[in-house]
């Protein structure tokens, strides 16, 4: 999955350099940014644009702008396409553009939308212009105001839509560390988040998994230390799990395990464990007659050419004694088991 942070300029750029180093080094690709937030005065834009940009652009993260009426007074331009030689990618679009203004703009640049407004005529006429819906994107929306954001199923609904028609999805999760004013309250997409703003991680599974989105970015201004380490791992294609493994198999901490792709309701099956290379004996010892979701075991010399291999149990099932049963995940991490799927990938700590 991709992920991204927001910036502000109110937060000063000494704040922001920090924050770019801080996602360049940790695997984020999409930063997005506002040119016309009320609160912000005082701030000279052409000058902090062109700092941020430049390291943006070190640091190999694509920029979203959110362009309104004001962004060409305020960056000293004369024109939208003058954006893209300050070295802008991406736009996000919210009105006083023509259908075929917006074709023309997305030949130039990724053109991104409030995904909750999308309206079906305007489908059609971007069409009629000839269109590349790969170069559109929809972002949803961050809500600062308590009880105002989206349910999970209707973000679901709307990104399942679009992204049939070629569109890139993308939504906001709320930062746990510095929360962006006025109210403070997080700036999540679904409500439910509002209330989930220590679970940084978990929230972005739910909404690449459940929601349907291609990006989820950072709302607020900012996140804990624990969770850019989340970050660096989800955008490399896994999540840590603490668990508690016998002393004798601690050698399956040394791999990031990956879901088959065909993956089962019942198991988590790692593509890597059997290229360990290992004769694993039957536990003569073992009295286990289930294994309770969250248990790992690892198929021994009974399960021939099988042997080896790693799984964990989704659900409560039935131990073979084929099976030696090795360790368990850690009550706090079960809840990330249902996203594990698909060819997602683990690594246990």
């Amino acid at each position: 999955m991709k992920t991204g942070i927001s910036l502000y300029f109110s937060s000063g750029m000494e704040k922001n350099r920090g924050m770019i180093k801080k996602a360049g080094e940790h695997g984020v690709q999409y930063i997005f940014t506002s040119l016309h937030i009320p609160e912000e005065t005082g701030v000279n834009y052409r000058q902090d644009i062109i700092c941020l940009l430049t390291l943006c652009k070190e640091h190999h993260c694509n920029v979203i702008v959110d362009v309104g009426p004001e962004t060409f007074k305020k960056l000293g331009v004369n024109s939208l396409h003058e954006l893209g030689d300050l070295g802008i990618t991406h736009v996000r679009l919210d009105y006083g553009f023509t259908a075929r203004d917006v074709v023309d703009i997305s030949k130039r640049f990724h053109v991104v939308f409030n995904a909750s407004t999308i309206t079906e005529e305007e489908l059609l006429e971007w069409k009629q212009y000839g269109a590349d819906f790969t170069k559109f994107a929809a972002c949803h929306n961050f809500y600062p105001k308590e009880f105002t954001g989206l349910s999970l199923e209707r973000v679901k609904e709307i990104n399942q839509r679009l992204k049939y028609l070629g569109f890139m999805t993308m939504a906001f999760v709320p930062g746990n560390l510095e929360l962006r004013g006025p109210l403070m309250e997080g700036l999540p997409t679904v409500e439910e988040h509002r209330r989930r703003k220590d679970d940084v991680v978990f929230n972005m599974l739910e909404l690449f998994f459940n929601g349907c989105c291609d990006v989820v970015l950072i709302g607020d201004v900012d996140i804990k230390g624990s969770e850019w380490e989340g970050i660096k791992s989800l955008n490399n294609g896994y999540v840590e799990l603490e668990a508690d493994l016998l002393p004798p198999y601690e050698f399956v901490k040394s791999t990031i395990h990956h879901d088959r792709p065909d993956s089962s309701s019942y198991l988590f099956r790692s593509q890597e464990s059997r290229q360990y290379g290992q004769e694993i004996l039957p536990d003569k010892n073992q009295k286990n007659k289930v294994r309770k979701a969250g248990s790992i075991c690892i198929s021994n010399k009974d399960y021939l050419r099988y042997m080896g291999e790693l799984e964990i149990a989704r659900v409560e099932l039935p131990l073979d004694p084929r099976l030696n049963l090795i360790g368990q995940i850690k009550e706090k991490d079960m809840k990330y088991l249902p996203y594990l799927r698909n060819g997602f990938g683990i690594k246990f700590i």
